[in-house]
């Protein structure tokens, strides 16, 4: 069994969501949520997100408790609101309106990993100077992915890490967290331990935190799991490269290495650290290239890497502009997808009167399509992308969105584009302002309309692809 020696074992930890299982959905709700509050006292704040909470499907009969546990955890660990005591006043973080603007939650999680450190404020004060006494400064993806590329080259061929590997080897030794111990080290260790079948204590207990953490890089689309091993995922070499040449750490609390700590002092840093992990999120940074959604695995379980993207599909997606762009290549597969419906209904002839509306119209809907019996179909657009599928069926409909649909009745619809790794599905929803006084989805006025539904209220369709 292999052991840390004692003189360099520390347990690195962290807050750990009660929602983790359910951590894309609860996110993309919670940033909604606090999207919408803006900035409030702090009471206020507190009291009306509670209440958005208490919303969330899986919380019906949640104690306040468990919903103020909620909360705290959000802000603890993903920076969505910054609490200033000073002006008592609560601000929603820009990496929450990022992520509900966006609908990305792959770079809504490199930005979160990028920034991610032992010691930072998603721990309580008492933990954080556990770190700094221990000397800790340790930025976990940045090391991860050093490792892993160093390892690909060394080795000759990819090398996935288990998250009982993670722990030991990684995440509770102090020559790694603190003294920044040679990946190449790292490396040698791992080969030779599996080498001599040296087994690792493990359990759920034992490897969750090095496992949060691996497992989030698989949601920023940094790493492939295949088999419980965790690989570099060449796909996203440009977005590796930048977290590996990264140097930066959050010099907050570098006044507090070796003195003594008051932990007052400590909790006044708290702060300054929610601001820095909210500070420049450059759209442009880890934007997430669509394309590798459409890329075709030869063997999905045996082969690590991708092959190339289907031409049918570049085809698609030349002309779009910038292929990162989630809303523009939304719309573009949504105008396939009608070609291939009308099609298919027998009605080719009319494929040129599909029509993607120029955004400078403001006539608030993207497509103006028709239907078998020439009337028109007005198809307004919302893209979501994620690695795994998503239950979260909300979006936002713009004032002027809402008046269209509003005027244009049952010939409007709402196509919510959600594509991920295993699938990509389209939930239509024709006429939005009849649902809403029909009681079937439910409708929050904030600058237009917060729409949410079930899915069994829309129509559930694959994403056709238009092959010219």
């Amino acid at each position: 069994m292999y052991k840390i020696p004692d003189q360099y074992y520390f347990r690195i930890h962290h807050v750990r969501p009660r929602f983790k299982d359910d951590v894309e959905n609860v996110l993309f709700y919670m940033a909604h949520c606090c999207a919408t509050l803006k900035e409030l006292p702090i009471s206020e704040y507190k009291e009306k997100l509670n209440t958005m909470i208490q919303l969330y499907p899986e919380n019906a009969g949640k104690t306040e408790k468990t919903i103020n546990n909620w909360r705290t955890e959000i802000a603890a660990l993903f920076g969505f609101y910054i609490e200033d005591k000073n002006t008592q006043k609560t601000e929603t973080g820009e990496i929450a309106y990022f992520l509900d603007k966006e609908q990305d939650l792959v770079q809504f999680f490199k930005f979160y990993l990028f920034k991610f450190q032992y010691p930072g404020g998603h721990l309580k004060s008492d933990r954080i100077k556990e770190f700094i006494d221990a000397g800790i400064k340790f930025k976990p993806a940045h090391y991860i992915l050093k490792l892993l590329y160093e390892a690909d080259s060394e080795l000759g061929k990819p090398l996935g890490i288990t998250k009982e590997e993670a722990t030991h080897c990684i995440f509770n030794d102090l020559r790694v967290t603190r003294d920044n111990r040679d990946v190449k080290e790292v490396i040698d260790l791992i080969v030779s331990n599996r080498q001599k079948k040296i087994e690792y204590e493990h359990g759920g207990d034992i490897t969750r935190y090095a496992g949060d953490i691996l497992d989030y890089m698989v949601h920023a689309n940094l790493l492939d799991e295949r088999h419980g091993y965790f690989y570099l995922n060449h796909t996203e070499m440009e977005s590796i490269m930048v977290f590996i040449n990264d140097i930066n750490y959050f010099d907050g609390y570098d006044s507090f290495y070796g003195k003594i700590i008051n932990i007052s002092d400590l909790s006044e840093v708290e702060t300054d650290w929610f601001t820095y992990v909210n500070k420049e999120l450059h759209v442009e940074l880890f934007k997430t290239d669509l394309t590798s959604y459409f890329i075709s695995d030869t063997d999905q379980e045996e082969n690590l890497y991708k092959t190339a993207v289907d031409d049918k599909i570049s085809e698609i997606l030349e002309g779009v502009g910038s292929t990162k762009d989630i809303g523009d290549l939304g719309e573009n597969l949504i105008i396939g997808h009608e070609k291939v419906r009308l099609v298919n209904l027998g009605r080719e002839d009319l494929i040129h009167l599909i029509k993607k509306i120029p955004t400078a119209l403001a006539v608030g809907y993207d497509i103006q399509s028709v239907e078998e019996d020439q009337r028109k179909r007005y198809i307004e657009v919302k893209t979501t992308i994620s690695n795994r599928p998503l239950k979260f069926f909300g979006f936002h409909l713009t004032r002027n969105e809402w008046d269209s649909a509003q005027t244009l009745n049952d010939r409007y619809f709402v196509y919510r584009l959600m594509i991920n790794r295993s699938q990509k599905i389209i939930y239509i929803l024709q006429n939005p302002v009849q649902l809403y006084k029909q009681d079937k989805i439910e409708m929050r006025i904030s600058d237009g309309a917060e729409i949410s539904f079930k899915e069994n209220v829309a129509e559930k369709t694959e994403l056709m692809i238009w092959k010219n």
